[in-house]
Parts: C-alpha cells; structure tokens; sequence
C-alpha cells in the first residue's frame, strides 16, 4: 500500500530582517535546502507521493524568482506532490498561484489543490481530500464536506487541510480555520495531513501536524521534521516515521546570574551547542567585573561559531567586588570616579548609564594595564 511524505509550512520568500544580513541570507536560503531535503528523502524512503499541508509561500506576494526556485527545489523527486493552499498563500481569484501557472513554473508531477474536492492518484492508489483556503481566514469547518466526498474502492483516504484542531492546540492559538478534533474518524480518513502549526504533533492515531521543515522562530514546538506515513491496508492504523530536515537549531534562552557558577553553566551549555545554532539571549541580575570580561571574550568566541549570537545584557548589573577594583590599579579621581559609579550600581536602580561607564571606563584600565605590562 502507499507510503507518503506529510510537510507543511514552508513559507517561501519569508525574509529575516531582525538578523544581520548576512544570518538572514543563510536562513531564506536553508529553506529551499530544505524542500531539497524533502525530495531526497521521498526518494529514500520510496515515497509514492509528497503532500504540503499548506503555507508553501509566506505571502501572495514573492518574487517570481522564489516561486520558480520553489518548484525547482522538487524536481529530485519525480513523483506526485500535492500542494494545499493555506492561510498564508489562500486560492484566492489572483493568487501566489495563479501567477505561478501563468509563469510556466509548476511542473507536471505537481498538483495544486485551488479547489475542495478529491485529487486521485490512480499509481499510487491514494485520494488526496482537499480543503483549501480560498481565504485567509474563515470561521466554519472546511474539512467538513470530507464526509460526502467519494473515492475509488481500495485506495486510502487521505485528507489534506490547513487550520487549527479545535480544543487541543495552545490557547494563545486563534480561533479561526477550525478543524473538527474527530475528522479522521467521522470521514473515514486512513489519515489526515494537517498543516498551520509550525511544530510536528499528533493529535491521534491518524491525524498529525508535520510542522515546518526548517525552524523559523524562537518557539521550542518540535520544529524542523517532516513525517513519512506507511499505512499497510485501508483502514489499518497507520505508522507514522519523523525525520529531522531542519539545519539550524533556535534557541530562546532567558537567564538570571548571581553567582560564578551560574555564568559557568551558562558558558558551558552555551559551549554544547552546534555551530548551526541561532541563539536568541537576554541576561539579567548581575555580574563582577571579572565575570563580565570573560562573558564577553565568551560570546565574542560564540557569535563568530554559531549561525547568530544575539544578546541583550541591559538587565544584567555590574556588581564590582573588591578583588575587581583592585585589580584595576585605579587611584586618584579615576579611583574615585570608579568608585562612585560602584556605588550607583549598588544602589539597586537600573542605571544603563553608569552600568555602561563602568564596563568601558574598566576596560579602558585594564588596556594600559596590558601596555604597561608589555
């Protein structure tokens, strides 16, 4: 029986504009990698077909050169791919993929499903049930008439939809795009292809969200897979297989120093991480003088290994101790302006200012300490 490949929510032509532009280049273009991947691994696994949950583009809008290169990137596979429209890149009357039609840019093997109904595909003996967004946002069950829809004695019925399973997904999760938490069941479906969250869940044993291909936000939802589906029989339960596709990890972390042994754990799991890590690190409480200089020789070391280093440190206090001062060898008014600066962060009010004298005014010092060394 057929065995398929389920992904979803590439969202194409996505631009990075928070990162440098240089990080933000090498994420757009791990994407198309990333429907490279998905093409090597239908072949691997001898997939008889490539189904996309929806979100292929993030908007109406990109370029014609990302819409060809999307259909470019699939060409290693030969087989079927089945392409869903989703809130994203919705069927509208002019569309992301009507213009795609019009350039000539969708190959034969790929079937766009611009229209509910059923997409059969005779070889592999699999109806592909569709509900499209012919909208970005609608507030009934398009999944619903799977109920009604026919298909050809022995070949599995698959859905293939974009939205929100209702009562299961976060809160935060907007309620439009509904889905029924008993479709599969109530539409004889062997399995349902969900696509719109962006990390990999099953909701049961035949309905899951594969997730995005490629991680794309700071989110720890089990991003980065696509899912293989081997159902041996109509009606049988399905085994379900997920492959890692994504090539860069993010990282949110949000961290509070107080004590040395915190910076070294900090420094030690920062150490452990890839160099395909995107890092995303907000520090607060507070830090020796000693401990800041080595925190940022750290990231200096960090940001040039990792994909992106980004730090925000304007909630961490310098907290000089004695053995700092010391060691600064500041006498006469500069002693005293150090000193008073000391003292303005030991006052406990976030004060940037006096934080970021202190750290340039210690870093001034232990310059000509090094010279004199010399």
């Amino acid at each position: 029986m057929p065995k398929f490949l389920h992904t979803a929510d590439w969202q194409m032509g996505r631009a990075f504009t928070r990162f440098e532009t240089e990080d933000g280049a090498a994420l757009v273009e791990a994407r198309f990698e990333a429907i490279e991947t998905l093409a090597q691994l239908a072949n691997e696994h001898q997939c008889d077909a490539v189904l996309v949950a929806g979100d292929v583009f993030d908007a109406q809008t990109v370029s014609d050169r990302t819409i060809r290169r999307v259909f470019n990137a699939t060409k290693a596979f030969a087989g079927p791919w089945v392409m869903l429209p989703g809130n994203h890149d919705a069927a509208l009357a002019e569309s992301v993929w009507t213009r795609a039609q019009r350039l000539g840019a969708v190959p034969e093997n790929v079937h766009l499903a611009l229209q509910p109904g059923v997409i059969n595909l005779e070889p592999q003996r699999l109806s592909i049930l569709c509900a499209p967004l012919t909208q970005r946002h609608t507030y009934g069950d398009l999944t619903d008439p799977f109920s009604g829809y026919e298909s050809p004695e022995g070949f599995l019925r698959v859905g293939l939809a974009h939205g929100s399973v209702q009562g299961l997904l976060p809160d935060e999760i907007d309620s439009t795009n509904p889905i029924a938490p008993d479709r599969a069941k109530a539409s004889r479906l062997d399995y349902l292809a969900l696509g719109d969250w962006h990390g990999t869940k099953q909701i049961d044993e035949r309905t899951c969200y594969s997730g995005t291909p490629e991680p794309e936000r700071f989110r720890n939802n089990e991003a980065g897979n696509a899912l293989i589906v081997d159902v041996p029989e109509a009606g049988e339960t399905p085994t379900v297989t997920r492959l890692p596709t994504g090539r860069y990890q993010w990282h949110q972390w949000r961290e509070t120093l107080t004590v040395q042994s915190d910076l070294d754990q900090l420094l030690e799991r920062l150490n452990a991480l890839p160099e395909s890590a995107v890092v995303d690190l907000r520090l607060e409480g507070s830090i020796t003088l000693a401990g800041e200089e080595t925190l940022l020789k750290a990231l200096s070391v960090a940001e040039a290994r990792f994909r992106s280093l980004r730090c925000e440190r304007s909630g961490l206090q310098l907290a000089p101790t004695d053995e700092d001062i010391a060691a600064l060898k500041a006498d006469g008014y500069v002693g005293e302006v150090v000193e008073s600066l000391r003292e303005r962060q030991q006052e406990g009010a976030q004060d940037d200012a006096a934080r970021d004298a202190l750290a340039i005014l210690a870093g001034l010092l232990r310059e000509r300490e090094q010279e004199a060394s010399q």
